[in-house]
């Protein structure tokens, strides 16, 4: 029976790998599902995607196995775009497009990488849950096996693993979390990032955000937001209304800066979603007042 161990290029799989290798367990293949966010734009940032090629070389250097890569037939796009099959109990919805998944029901992680996963059956998967990560050992069986867990390696430990062997895709240098640039269950300083540094994504995400029935993080731990609730709360940040390192921030509050900034200010979204607002005049004016009030 084949060894296989299935890597996501994070560093908890990556360091899976140097756990494998030091331990010598089993190992016949190292395979990685790729995912396109449409048929021509990949799901990574531009610089994992670069950065993903040297990451194969030092693996094949170091453990003597080359990657292999599974990609869908479908990218996110499509199956966001999809119409599906509803049942009589879901009359209602007939016609509608998927949308944004939920955070209890990722489609795109069944449909996109699951599905994939599921050409290695019959094999014994290694996957990359660390010790310290319980909620997720359930998951875990004879043929589905962590070794982090198995050698009570942790998270924090992986990832100096990683950093020792040029193994830490450059997204953490920036946040604790790589992965799909328009996942919806990402932390919101990674939204942020994706705002500044990738105006082009986030238009397309805006565009999603448009034309999805789902909105795009929705839950009893997180709110129900748009992405263009965040980025009417990030563009607050940008002209100094919000502080983006203010713990105490409320949405709740939201309503209250989107009417004074934003409404009363004159901006609206045109037809098709702006990366980002513009500030207007009738805002810079309302700033300056309230900025000298405060001096009073």
């Amino acid at each position: 029976m084949e060894h296989i161990a299935c890597i996501s290029y994070g560093k908890d799989s990556l360091a899976m790998l140097e756990i494998i290798h030091k331990h010598k367990l089993p190992l016949d293949r190292i395979v990685h599902v790729s995912l396109m966010a449409t048929p021509s734009i990949p799901a990574d940032y531009p610089e994992v995607v670069e950065w993903k090629t040297k990451a194969n070389e030092i693996i094949e250097n170091r453990y003597g196995i080359k990657v292999e890569t599974l990609t869908s037939e479908y990218s996110y796009q499509d199956l966001f775009y999809k119409i599906p099959k509803r049942s009589a109990k879901n009359i209602s919805k007939q016609g509608q497009i998927r949308g944004f998944p939920s955070l209890r029901s990722n489609w795109c992680t069944q449909d996109l990488k699951v599905k994939e996963m599921r050409k290695l059956k019959g094999s014994i998967q290694y996957i990359g849950i660390a010790v310290d990560e319980p909620k997720r050992h359930s998951q875990l069986s004879e043929k589905l096996i962590s070794p982090l867990v198995k050698f009570n390696v942790t998270e924090a430990e992986c990832y100096k693993i990683c950093e020792g062997l040029g193994l830490l895709a450059p997204t953490y240098l920036q946040s604790k979390r790589s992965g799909c640039w328009f996942c919806h269950a990402q932390p919101i300083a990674q939204l942020r990032i994706l705002r500044h540094q990738y105006p082009e994504y986030w238009k397309l995400l805006l565009k999603w955000d448009a034309d999805s029935p789902i909105p795009f993080r929705h839950g009893k731990r997180h709110g129900t937001h748009t992405v263009k609730d965040f980025d009417e709360r990030f563009y607050l940040e940008d002209i100094g209304i919000l502080d983006m390192n203010d713990k105490s921030f409320r949405w709740t509050t939201m309503e209250d800066y989107k009417k004074i900034y934003i409404e009363e200010g004159g901006i609206t979204p045109s037809p098709v979603p702006a990366p980002s607002f513009t500030p207007s005049l009738r805002i810079i004016s309302h700033e300056r007042k309230e900025h000298q009030r405060s001096d009073v």
